[in-house]
């Protein structure tokens, strides 16, 4: 689907979809406990649902209903008996690929893995590397399909923490269940921190016995998790368009966020009230950011800069490279194509502010937050706004471009 967007100011109030980051990781904690557990405020994005239909492929047992803000309340019966063999399709989902690898190998699972987009691309190395030594075979060749078999052993993972977070989030869940103490040491600086601190705070809630050390953390495991019922909060990397759209002139009063989350992208708040508005001068300043802690802001970022006086950078961001697109080249190109000013570095961007971008036509690179970061960019466009391949955007908000329309933006689909 591709849609043309004709320029906007978007006024009116706007209920932000639950946390994916904090779904996925409740899911599989549920399906890890024993007992019943009911989780609700889910949005079923298609990685939502991944991870769901993974639980589901191990053992565990997930109803849905449907309420009244068109979100659902699942209902998961953790996973008593895991089965001998199962195939996990991950879709596009990098979180049900790197969380469910070690989940599925801590219950003696078979498991075949499958994946699309860019997902067969991306790097499971530390994996390879680490749970090998530890009781877990993988068939393998760079790609997907692939399998995994035998069972995970508690013991210790010596991982990067400068590759992704993921990795982490996948061990912390997966050691919580498996027999013994295991220690997770970190070789390099922990990036992306918020979303293992994210996932220690779901699984304290399940009961899990996870202790801060030094170089890293030690994991005690328990037979299985305790069940716990919990709504999912709501989501700052999906509040961050709104609120940028607001930095550019927007009025959208935002909804569903809660003040004490552990999520990184809650610096949204800060970098738009705190170092961006200058209301004495009555113009956008220039920021320097960095995103080694917040990659999934980058491209709406990118998009604030461009319409700040100055030059503004993005740092420590080389990571996004290997996203569902290469991020960094991804959000670059399209701004350009439309009147921006963005350089590519190594490892982030500089970005030149303009007054307004042109108008013309965009490629999303079949990566949901391209499309939803240029929609805001439409906000300041002179003309109209063709974006490629919009669809994408139901990866992670399936109805963003009805909730934009809401707003009072025009959105049109062309074919």
């Amino acid at each position: 689907m591709d849609v043309k967007i004709t320029p906007s100011i978007l006024k009116g109030n706007v209920r932000i979809p639950p946390s994916k980051s904090v779904a996925h990781r409740l899911i599989i904690a549920a399906g890890l406990a024993d007992g019943e557990s009911i989780i609700s405020n889910i949005y079923m994005s298609k990685d939502i649902i991944a991870t769901i239909e993974a639980m589901k492929a191990l053992g565990a047992e997930i109803t849905s209903l449907k309420d009244g803000n068109g979100l659902n309340t699942i209902t998961v019966k953790g996973i008593t008996k895991p089965v001998e063999n199962a195939v996990i399709d991950c879709n596009e989902s990098g979180s049900t690929l790197r969380f469910l690898i070690p989940v599925a190998s801590a219950l003696g699972v078979n498991a075949t893995f499958l994946g699309r987009g860019r997902l067969p691309q991306r790097p499971i190395t530390p994996y390879l590397t680490e749970m090998t030594k530890n009781g877990v075979k993988f068939d393998y060749n760079n790609t997907m399909p692939f399998s995994v078999s035998g069972k995970l052993r508690a013991g210790e993972y010596k991982i990067a923490g400068d590759i992704s977070s993921q990795f982490i989030t996948g061990l912390l869940l997966a050691l919580s269940v498996a027999e013994g103490e295991s220690k997770i040491i970190l070789t390099s600086h922990l990036e992306s921190r918020p979303y293992v601190d994210i996932t220690i705070d779901c699984l304290n809630k399940f009961g899990a016995q996870i202790e801060e050390i030094q170089d890293g953390f030690t994991v005690k495991g328990v037979k299985a998790l305790k069940p716990h019922n919990e709504a999912v909060e709501g989501d700052y990397s999906q509040a961050a368009f709104f609120c940028v759209a607001n930095s550019l002139g927007c009025d959208i009063n935002i909804e569903e966020l809660f003040d004490n989350s552990f999520q990184g992208d809650k610096k949204i708040i800060e970098i738009c009230n705190e170092i961006v508005y200058n209301s004495d001068e009555n113009e956008l300043k220039p920021f320097d950011v960095d995103c080694s802690d917040i990659p999934d802001l980058v491209p709406v970022l990118t998009v604030l800069g461009s319409f700040c006086k100055g030059v503004s950078y993005i740092r420590n961001a080389a990571r996004l490279r290997i996203k569902e697109s290469d991020r960094l080249s991804a959000i670059s190109n399209a701004l350009n194509a439309v009147g921006g000013k963005v350089k590519e570095l190594k490892d982030g961007l500089e970005i030149t502010g303009v007054d307004y971008l042109t108008g013309g036509e965009i490629d999303s690179c079949n990566d949901h937050r391209i499309p939803m970061a240029m929609t805001v960019a439409s906000v300041k466009c002179k003309g109209g706004l063709i974006i490629k391949g919009a669809e994408c955007v139901k990866k992670s908000y399936p109805d963003f471009f009805e909730v934009i329309k809401s707003l009072g933006g025009n959105v049109e689909a062309i074919d």
